[in-house]
């Protein structure tokens, strides 16, 4: 089956509000609409919305909108033909041989899948050393750790041996050396790179693979965001690249946690060194970034806790691998982790999709509750309802539930502060608020914080909690939020700027864009056994603006003239050829279509807008007759007085309002 074709079956079979629903939760807004939480941009009111039958989404806060494809492609963070198969997969549709747009697509694809093939064989590898002789130390170390062995095969946790060649021959004989070089699973020596690089590095950094080691590709483009990225190799230094024997494993002997997208598809790892020597390298090792991991896209556990979170409403937020492990195997199981980075908008994102509220857990040590502050603040952009957990110096999650049990835990996590009375407690211990100038850096450590807060009627309830507890006038707290307020509405309605259309012209349009909610081929009835043709909004609309051309100056002009000029075969009326702005004001029409196009309808529909242009040429002619010079011109000023009356008569008179139309239109022509 051709490719085009194929797409279309899975168009065809495709329910948008049941794919779109496994991602964020959808509530029925209307006859033929659902709505809900947008994950493409933070908000705390839906303002997404999926329209079942003519199967698109837009979304009223950010403008984006598309079918159930392009939704999956964002969403999943992929290409249009992986799109198009999942769906299909999702609705369990035979796949057929896949064809691609062009050479470089089909290999960007090939070598993906094979990324996930080589990443969950290293996984199976890694397992398998755990249970050796080899592994004895590892399982010495998880045991130690409160980890029993349901926990460590649920996370697929295993061993790299000490050894570098050991998993590139596990390997070799089934992958190219460009997919072993772009896993980001191995190394080679820098010694045959330096034409390359123009650097050597010490012998000690290239037995221990350190973290930031540069690697480019073989024939690709550097993948690596560390900040050795950027030395790119010259074609002849490429030539000079040793083969596959030259390969050795990054990671050796440590204990390997698989880092899994929410997929449940194994895409990374985390290493933990075993060793205390001073080649130890890096206390955890890290897998590069590569075609199918962005550290900064991925919630570690996701792929576990993500059902959980959904049905408790709620996820538990740490910082480390270790500590998501452990508060997970006590039976906290909407869990996860930053993956070992900062915590990132895209991640923030990717949570919103399965609840909007938060417990953060991160430690209390100084970098720990400053990472705590970057993500609340993060969370708090995306409009995240936060609480913020606490435990005792000293403690992470891991420790406190290994020493004080996992009861202890609940209680801690029950009694989570809310996300500003732990900023306003952190800004009284940083700040002596006895005298003015301690207030005053009290503020304004927290009105950053409260910036970021969309509600004014919240930040204004802050402003009265953060006066009494600070000690400060509240009316001078709230005259400084007035200012911020003032300059997110403003910021506000530029981004959000449409022009607006009237309640005629979105029934014209709605009437224009009904020709393709047609089925190819169907057969069109007449209303009286063939006395009289049926009645076609579609052809109604068109021939009142081709005629009387009600459209010209009003908002919708040019997306009426790009769906009067669009290809009569086109099935999908949101694709028609258009400007961004002139989409997302098409979306919005359909998506309020609550009210039958019918007849009488149309009818009104196209008198409005008669009557729109009628006042709009009276107020020109009357314009006209107040200029200077029309008294001394008799003739002129006549014909403008008839023209007023004529316009005035047929404005008073909806039946005339045609014939008035046209005398105007004829009228503005001569002159």
């Amino acid at each position: 089956m051709p490719a085009e074709d194929f797409k279309e079956t899975v168009k065809q079979q495709a329910d948008i509000v049941r794919i779109i629903g496994d991602y964020i939760k959808l509530k029925k807004a209307g006859a033929q609409n659902y709505s809900g939480l947008c994950p493409f941009h933070g908000e705390k009111t839906p303002s997404f919305s999926v329209h079942a039958t003519r199967q698109f989404y837009h979304c009223f806060g950010c403008g984006l909108s598309g079918d159930v494809f392009s939704f999956v492609q964002k969403i999943e963070n992929i290409t249009f033909p992986e799109a198009v198969r999942l769906v299909a997969q999702k609705l369990g549709i035979p796949l057929p041989k896949v064809t691609y747009s062009s050479p470089g697509e089909a290999r960007e694809a090939k070598l993906r899948g094979q990324l996930f093939e080589v990443q969950d064989r290293a996984a199976t590898f890694f397992q398998e050393c755990l249970k050796r002789p080899e592994g004895a130390r590892a399982r010495e170390y998880l045991a130690g750790r409160g980890l029993d062995a349901e926990t460590i095969a649920c996370f697929r946790i295993g061993y790299a041996p000490d050894s570098g060649f050991l998993l590139r021959d596990r390997l070799a004989g089934d992958f190219s050396e460009e997919v072993l070089r772009e896993s980001g699973l191995f190394s080679w020596k820098q010694e045959d790179r330096l034409l390359a690089s123009g650097v050597r590095r010490s012998e000690n950094d290239e037995r221990n693979g350190a973290a930031g080691e540069q690697q480019v590709p073989h024939g690709l483009a550097p993948v690596r965001n560390d900040k050795r990225e950027g030395r790119g190799a010259s074609p002849e230094a490429e030539s000079r690249k040793p083969g596959t024997a030259a390969m050795y494993a990054k990671f050796r002997n440590r204990v390997m946690f698989p880092i899994s997208n929410d997929a449940a598809k194994i895409i990374a790892f985390t290493g933990r060194t075993l060793a205390t020597d001073e080649k130890a390298g890096p206390k955890y090792l890290n897998s590069p970034e590569t075609a199918i991991y962005s550290k900064g896209r991925v919630l570690f556990n996701l792929d576990h806790a993500k059902e959980a979170i959904r049905k408790l409403d709620y996820a538990i937020l740490v910082e480390g691998q270790m500590d998501c492990i452990s508060v997970y195997a006590a039976g906290f199981h909407n869990v996860i982790a930053s993956s070992g980075t900062a915590f990132t908008e895209i991640q923030a994102k990717l949570l919103g999709r399965f609840s909007k509220n938060a417990v953060v857990n991160f430690d209390p040590d100084t970098a720990g509750a400053k990472a705590t502050e970057r993500t609340l603040s993060l969370l708090v952009e995306e409009e995240f309802q936060i609480k913020v957990l606490t435990l005792d110096q000293g403690f992470d999650p891991d420790l406190y539930i290994r020493r004080k049990g996992k009861e202890a835990y609940g209680e801690a996590l029950r009694s989570s502060q809310k996300y500003f009375d732990y900023l306003i407690d952190r800004a009284r211990n940083h700040f002596p608020i006895r005298n003015p100038e301690g207030k005053v850096k009290a503020v304004n450590y927290l009105l950053p914080h409260i910036q970021r807060i969309p509600s004014r009627i919240v930040r204004d309830e802050l402003s009265q909690e953060i006066a009494q507890k600070l000690g400060i006038d509240s009316a001078v707290l709230r005259q400084e939020l007035r200012h911020v307020a003032s300059e997110r509405s403003a910021s506000a309605v530029k981004a959000s700027g449409e022009a607006q259309a009237t309640d005629a012209e979105r029934i014209l349009v709605r009437a224009l864009a009904s020709a393709r909610q047609m089925q190819p081929g169907a057969e069109h009835l007449s209303a009286r056994d063939g006395a009289e043709e049926e009645f076609d909004p579609a052809r109604q609309a068109k021939y009142a603006f081709q005629s009387e051309h009600l459209h010209r100056g009003l908002a919708t002009e040019s997306l009426v003239e790009a769906l009067l000029n669009a290809d009569a075969e086109l099935a999908d009326v949101m694709q028609v050829p258009c400007s961004e702005s002139e989409r997302r004001m098409l979306a919005s029409i359909l998506l309020k279509e609550d009210e039958e196009l019918s007849a009488e309808r149309l009818d009104g529909a196209v008198r409005a807008l008669r009557r729109i242009h009628l006042r709009r040429r009276l107020e020109e002619t009357q314009r006209e007759l107040k200029k200077p010079g029309v008294t001394d011109d008799r003739v002129h000023m006549k014909e403008l007085l008839l023209e007023v009356e004529r316009l005035s008569r047929s404005l008073r008179d909806p039946s005339l309002a045609q014939d008035g139309l046209k005398s105007a239109q004829e009228n503005k022509k001569t002159a």
